[in-house]
């Protein structure tokens, strides 16, 4: 196939490339597109210098193809366009996420979705991709009757913006641009909030999203997400009450088994999952799986995900090869 990145020059569009040349995806062609003040700039893939190309409507008359990682203003204007072409798009912004013709897919989860798709795919945010790996074996074993979740987010979920925000106050100097008015480093804080009393858009995202890939519109789910001040790396704790009896014992052991979770789950010997080894990684990793006392049924864990790779990158690059693989 020959396969575009749009947003090649961004954070998530570098690991895109990245992820592709790791995972040995094979295509016939790589183009690069961003923004025109990116125009020029040279990308090396598989030993070879790409020059980034202008994004314009004409951009993809030629593309099978198109991973787009450029913003939800570009994705709902240019999107069209490319699949009006022939193009298939992946596509990382929240633009298209609870379009109903849109599919929504994690590959461990509902790979099915993505083969209805009319011209566009939607990749979820980086918070829902992990949570629902690890949700989806326990709700097919036991099924699911809550879910409460609290997230400790990396800045970089923000993009390049998130890290140089972070980068500068860990350095001692004021930021030149920001996410938030409040500092990143020494501190936690909440994403952008509309009004008293309601959830902020992360949130929202989370819940509207785990319902729709797990095809589960009536899951009754609580989130809060946080941003902390790691570098890179997404964690969640999760407590899971399920319809059916079982144990922690016999959730590890599900987990262990499932593809695409690596469970590291020996806290006495200081062994589970953290941002810094889940950094350049594509595994979900969960671990401190015990059982939850304050309810029937109740298991917790700790699930942690690199958010620019699992979260973003991987799992488009998962897409691909599913459509790939069914073409």
């Amino acid at each position: 196939m020959n396969i575009a990145i749009v947003g090649a020059t961004g954070l998530v569009g570098r690991t895109m490339i990245r992820v592709l040349e790791e995972r040995e995806t094979p295509l016939s062609s790589l183009t690069l597109l961003a923004s025109a003040k990116s125009v020029g700039t040279e990308i090396l893939f598989r030993g070879q210098k790409h020059v980034v190309k202008g994004l314009k409507p004409d951009s993809f008359g030629n593309i099978d193809v198109a991973l787009f990682s450029a913003g939800g203003t570009l994705s709902k204007e240019y999107a069209p366009m490319a699949a009006a072409s022939g193009c298939v798009v992946i596509d990382n912004s929240s633009a298209w996420r609870m379009d109903p013709n849109v599919p929504l897919v994690v590959p461990e989860v509902n790979a099915e979705d993505a083969l209805r798709h009319q011209g566009i795919i939607a990749n979820p945010n980086c918070s829902t991709i992990q949570l629902v790996v690890a949700l989806k074996p326990i709700s097919d074993e036991y099924g699911l009757k809550r879910v409460v979740v609290s997230t400790y987010q990396s800045p970089s979920g923000a993009g390049q913006k998130g890290l140089d925000q972070l980068s500068a106050e860990m350095r001692g100097e004021t930021p030149t641009v920001r996410i938030t008015q409040h500092p990143l480093s020494g501190n936690a804080v909440f994403h952008t909030v509309e009004a008293r009393g309601e959830a902020s858009e992360e949130e929202i995202k989370m819940i509207s999203e785990t319902r729709r890939i797990m095809h589960l519109p009536a899951l009754n789910i609580a989130v809060t997400c946080v941003r902390v001040p790691v570098l890179g790396g997404h964690g969640e704790s999760v407590a899971v009450e399920t319809e059916n009896p079982c144990t922690a014992d016999a959730v590890r052991s599900l987990l262990e088994a499932t593809k695409g979770i690596v469970v590291l789950d020996s806290p006495a010997e200081g062994v589970y999952p953290t941002p810094a080894i889940s950094m350049d990684t594509d595994p979900v990793y969960v671990g401190r799986i015990r059982t939850d006392e304050s309810v029937d049924n109740g298991v917790m864990m700790w699930v942690v995900a690199d958010n620019l790779r699992k979260g973003a990158a991987t799992n488009a690059v998962q897409i691909l090869e599913h459509l790939m693989a069914h073409q």
